[in-house]
């Protein structure tokens, strides 16, 4: 009994160990196609690839992925970013100075065999997938890699994306390989594909990449050009407005040319753009608007825009931020002449523009009233305005120079910068001497400003407000510490930094600024909103 008793509990502890089958199959292959679909689209591609070796059926599966997505960053183990933290700052590692440059060069030879093996591994990946290109439907491609001589695999990938997958979106990014010369990655002379014409893509992104010829890509309507080499010439710029007439959106970012012409003259007529990003393009002097009769959203953040007259008739939102001037000690170091610019240089060929968000800033105060019809309502549509980044050495006052010229503004904001890290250079020239009648205000409903110190200047610009304004306005805010937060290239909110205790107002410097204001306002004003100190 005691022998029999000790074989079934070896018995069960036996069956116990073995897979238990449901109904003749394992878990995962029960499932529906639209279920495994939906678990493979939460796995990265290479894994979904592998799984096509499994059997007939997931080979089908793997096919029907509609997302591509390599990155040479997910095939690098984790101890190359040791490497690279070695590299970069040995003394992190505790490294003594005898053997620190021994152990960097070590470094350096792990890191380039790394990205060595990772590029081969992500060129194989290309290459087998455009063998196997028969039966594939693919609706977004993405590749991030290593520029280096051996990226041709990733032009045959692409064009096979596009000419056999029909894929719709493609996302391109170059990156140089670590610590050497920065390499770009160049197309072929015939363009990204082999049929444009019968392409279906609509949005392509291409970054660390040279500029490849786009005429012919009918179904184009989004077009990202990012971190573009010094040799770009500005025609090729130019061009993309005339050969890509469909563009519905272009964003140039972190853009470069040597072209000693360096001015962008957009001249396209029969182009549908709508939504034009320029952003931190150094190499640009400027772009020129002759003619993008259906744009309405404009961001040029770092570049100098100009418009002739009825080029942008459509055009509602404009973020304009610009960086000009020279110091009063580089003026008369180098003869350098200080010039002043007239606001409606900037403003004065956009009537209809509804939203606007300003960032003129630099070492020198070079906005100036417009001497030529000084009351004229350069922005008569003008609801929601934005002056952000005003410097401190600045006179604070100049936003009245936008304020005389839009009357049927709704919201006032305006963003005083905190004092950087270095002393700040002493505002020079004199203060602006302002007419003392302006024109009332009829609509403006907010008021805000943060960075308020309750300077002279500033609560002379609070007061105006004040003054100038009818029964409409509702809300006026002073904020010492506050932050814009942008929400998009055209729309933000003002926020406010409560964590800092400095930032808290007494009763006696409430009641003292609050009288500085009203001392000021005129008493026939109808004016009474909600002062708000923060």
């Amino acid at each position: 009994m005691i022998a029999r008793s000790g074989r079934d509990r070896f018995l069960r502890r036996r069956r116990s160990c073995q897979p238990q089958a449901v109904h003749g199959d394992d878990r995962i292959s029960a499932l529906s196609d639209d279920l495994l679909l939906d678990i493979l689209g939460r796995l990265d591609t290479r894994t979904v690839l592998a799984t096509g070796m499994l059997s007939k059926r997931w080979a089908g599966l793997s096919r029907e992925h509609p997302v591509l997505d390599f990155r040479v960053g997910d095939i690098l183990p984790p101890r190359y970013q040791r490497w690279l933290l070695l590299h970069r700052d040995p003394e992190v590692t505790g490294f003594h100075h005898n053997s620190g440059a021994a152990k960097v060069e070590k470094a350096m030879r792990h890191i380039r065999r790394y990205e060595r093996r990772a590029m081969r591994a992500l060129a194989s990946s290309a290459e087998r997938l455009s063998d196997a290109a028969a039966g594939r439907r693919v609706s977004r491609l993405t590749l991030k890699f290593f520029s280096t001589h051996n990226t041709g695999c990733i032009n045959r990938l692409i064009s096979t994306a596009i000419d056999a997958w029909e894929v719709r979106d493609v996302v391109a990014v170059a990156k140089p390989v670590y610590s050497q010369r920065r390499k770009f990655h160049a197309f072929p002379s015939q363009g990204i594909c082999g049929h444009p014409h019968a392409s279906r893509l609509r949005s392509l992104k291409l970054a660390g990449c040279a500029l490849p010829p786009l005429r012919g890509h009918g179904a184009l309507t989004v077009l990202v050009l990012q971190d573009t080499p010094m040799s770009t010439p500005v025609s090729a710029y130019e061009g993309v407005f005339t050969s890509c007439p469909q563009l519905q959106v272009l964003h140039l970012i972190s853009c470069y040319t040597a072209d000693i012409r360096g001015q962008i003259t957009v001249d396209a007529p029969g182009s549908d753009l709508t939504e034009l990003v320029v952003d931190r393009c150094v190499g640009f002097i400027g772009i020129c608007l002759r003619a993008l009769p259906r744009l309405e959203r404009l961001a040029s953040l770092g570049t100098r825009v100009s418009f002739e007259a009825a080029s942008c008739p459509c055009l509602r939102q404009c973020n304009l931020a610009l960086c000009r001037g020279v110091t009063e000690a580089t003026a008369r170091r180098y003869f350098v002449p200080r010039t002043k610019l007239e606001l409606a240089s900037f403003v004065g060929c956009i009537p209809d523009v509804t939203g606007v968000v300003v960032r003129f800033t630099g070492p020198d105060r070079w906005i100036v009233p417009s001497v030529s019809s000084p009351a004229l309502s350069l922005l008569p549509n003008l609801r929601r305005l934005l002056v952000a980044d005003v410097p401190r050495c600045w006179d604070v006052s100049w936003p009245r120079l936008l304020l005389e010229t839009v009357p049927s503004l709704e919201t006032l904001h305006v963003h005083v910068a905190p004092p950087p890290c270095k002393e700040e250079e002493e505002p020079s020239g004199d203060e602006i001497s302002w007419r003392p009648a302006m024109r009332g205000h009829r609509h403006l409903k907010e008021f805000v400003m943060t960075g308020f110190e309750g300077t002279e200047r500033q609560v002379y610009l609070v007061r105006l407000v004040m003054g100038v304004c009818s029964t409409a306005l509702r809300h006026v805010a002073m904020l010492k510490k506050g932050l814009v937060r942008d929400k998009g290239h055209w729309d933000w909110e003002m926020a406010t930094q409560q964590q800092h205790s400095q930032s808290q107002w007494t009763d006696e410097e409430k009641d003292k600024t609050l009288k500085q204001i009203m001392n000021g306002v005129p008493s026939y004003s109808t004016a009474s909103p909600v002062i708000v100190f923060g």
